[in-house]
């Protein structure tokens, strides 16, 4: 993510996105995601937020890097145990089968729908042989700003699995819901467990 308006909201609202999303290391999409990878396995949090995922990650015994283009969060997340955090966009992930899993929960959707086969073309690549890979994203069609002023792309869900399957990932778990923001409104949304 670049989009300059998007960093500077969570780089003034880092503090408040940290209290309203602290409960998300309890996640049990996030459970079944460490369960699934190697003891000791390498993973990334891209597009981290404040770190909390990776937080848990590093205390179940993984190496967790933190990756996010706003540096308020990039401060909240090394800060915390065990977390090697990193200020960086998704066009800056070059790596190549380093990652036994690769976390995007809920970030990947601030990327511009143009970018999106790129980014996920440079997951599946720096992903393992086999490695996991949990993307979230809001359901929808189009682009927008919210009342904040961030960025967002939305996607049906047979989108996103052609676009998944496109890069080499094969899905493998969906879950739907619906959740409330930092801006105040309910969004649905899904989330998908691939691997490469």
């Amino acid at each position: 993510m670049s989009d300059h308006e998007t960093i500077a909201v969570y780089n003034a609202q880092a503090a408040e996105y940290a209290a309203m999303t602290e409960s998300d290391a309890r996640d049990k999409q996030l459970a079944a995601f460490i369960k699934a990878l190697p003891e000791g396995g390498t993973v990334l949090d891209l597009g981290c937020g404040p770190g909390h995922c990776a937080e848990e990650m590093a205390r179940q015994g993984l190496n967790a890097i933190a990756m996010d283009m706003s540096a308020e969060m990039v401060a909240l997340a090394a800060a915390r145990p065990g977390v090697e955090a990193q200020q960086g966009a998704f066009a800056d992930l070059q790596d190549e089968a380093i990652y036994d899993g690769i976390w995007a929960n809920f970030s990947l959707l601030h990327a511009p729908r143009a970018e999106m086969p790129l980014h996920l073309a440079a997951i599946s690549k720096a992903l393992k042989v086999n490695g996991i890979f949990h993307i979230g994203l809001k359901t929808g069609t189009g682009e927008a700003r919210d009342r904040l002023g961030r960025f967002y792309t939305y996607y049906e869900e047979d989108e996103l699995l052609d676009l998944l399957r496109s890069a080499g990932l094969t899905p493998t778990k969906i879950n739907r819901g619906r959740g409330t923001g930092l801006e105040g409104s309910v969004s649905d949304w899904i989330t998908v467990a691939a691997h490469g």
